[in-house]
């Protein structure tokens, strides 16, 4: 009997025992500065960047939302009819295009660019926004926030809460049109944000690569131009839209692509048109010249498959039903998959990768693993969570007794007139 009590004491012993036998690992803990959260570079500097005119400025990588060049670009400042972005995309979102709008007496006597509107004309939605874009109308800006807003004020209203919604922080909207007026203001990188934003709307998108249109006022058809001096005239640019006002000066925004690198250029503040042509295409030139499309989203995959691949057996799950873990990438880190690099720093685009190697069981399905770093010339863009993939359940008292049958039956057998 003693014997058979010793014999069951030394089965537990080695239950208990085991995990520790056949494992060891301190685990790792994860380093604050990759966390999710942390803020992603914005901006890099460049001494190389052409001389210009422009009080402010911005060069805009479209593929993954960071400015690559800028000066001055998140100081406030007048925008002049580079407003109408603003006003055309708030318009397009609430209205219908075929709706006919009937022109006010405030609408027809609003000053500075004009469509040329008179007081009762009668003419679409659609053909308000060509007017709007092309031609640059403040009376066309007018018709269409009454149109949709009621009022001004009530639209001024509707784009300040646009500008909310797209974390346009800098940025306030008095009027529809963009003249002059202290409270009306915003920043280049604001500009660039919602220009980016606005291209995305097909209609939008449309419109101001449009060189010329034909539009019907009173059933009476008129042709207008675009007043974006570069449409047509520099190799891949597909829009956006001009501005000038005796506070903004000149100011333009454009957007270019070349095969997959695609920017958004703001120049405001010029002191001549000119000024404000040559420094867009200074720009355009240099960031065509100088960046090249990574696609960062497969080189992190391939890190990541590399680095699982040789740290299957890195893993200890305590007391765990087993040891292989399966692990994949979460989606929705991915904040861009694609960047546009400078050429100098192409190959200082690092991956690393931060983990945990000890858990205790049961481990379940989306547990956080570790995280894969993005830094690019040592700055950290983003982080990409590491989970599960599956849940490991913890070992029952059977599972510990299957394995000792399993792996130990010549000491059972030895003994079995004991047992």
């Amino acid at each position: 009997m003693k014997k058979c009590i010793y014999k069951l004491i030394l089965v537990w012993s080695i239950i208990l025992f085991i995990p520790f036998c056949i494992y060891a690992d301190d685990g790792l803990i994860m380093d604050d500065f990759y966390l999710k959260n942390s803020s992603i570079p914005t901006l890099s500097s460049i001494s190389e960047v052409p001389k210009i005119n422009a009080r402010h400025a911005l060069i805009f990588d479209r593929n993954s939302k960071i400015p690559i060049y800028g000066k001055k670009e998140k100081e406030k400042c007048k925008m002049a009819s580079t407003t109408k972005i603003m006003t055309a995309i708030v318009v397009i979102e609430n209205s219908q295009l075929d709706d006919i709008v009937k022109i006010s007496q405030k609408s027809a006597r609003t000053g500075g660019s004009r469509l040329g509107l008179s007081k009762n004309d009668k003419i679409s939605v659609k053909h308000l926004l060509y007017g709007l874009m092309l031609k640059s109308g403040n009376d066309a800006a007018v018709a269409l926030a009454e149109y949709t807003g009621g009022n001004v004020e009530n639209f001024a209203l509707m784009m300040n809460k646009k500008a909310k919604i797209l974390n346009l922080t800098q940025t306030n909207f008095v009027t529809p049109h963009g003249l002059d007026d202290e409270n009306h203001y915003t920043t280049a990188l604001d500009l660039a944000i919602l220009s980016d934003y606005a291209l995305k709307n097909n209609i939008f998108s449309k419109i101001v690569k449009t060189k010329s249109y034909t539009i019907s006022i009173n059933n009476h058809p008129k042709t207008i131009s675009n007043t974006n001096e570069l449409l047509g005239n520099f190799e891949g640019l597909y829009g956006i839209k001009t501005g000038f006002t005796n506070g903004a000066n000149r100011c333009l925004i454009t957007a270019c692509k070349r095969d997959s690198l695609d920017f958004i250029c703001v120049v405001l503040g010029c002191d001549t048109k000119k000024n404000r042509t040559q420094d867009s295409i200074n720009l355009l030139n240099y960031a065509f010249n100088n960046y090249s499309l990574i696609n960062v989203e497969n080189l992190i995959y391939e890190k990541f498959d590399n680095w699982f691949q040789s740290h299957t057996c890195s893993f200890f799950i305590n007391k765990g039903k087993t040891q292989n873990i399966d692990l994949y990438l979460e989606k929705s880190d991915f904040i861009f998959s694609n960047i546009a690099i400078k050429n100098s720093i192409k190959n200082k685009i690092n991956i690393e990768i931060i983990f945990n190697s000890y858990f205790d069981a049961p481990v379940k399905m989306n547990t956080h693993i570790g995280n894969i770093i993005l830094l690019i010339d040592n700055k950290r863009y983003y982080s990409v969570d590491i989970l599960s993939n599956s849940t490991i359940y913890k070992k029952s008292p059977y599972d510990y007794i299957s394995f000792i049958l399993k792996n130990y039956p010549s000491f059972f057998k030895k003994n079995s007139t004991i047992l």
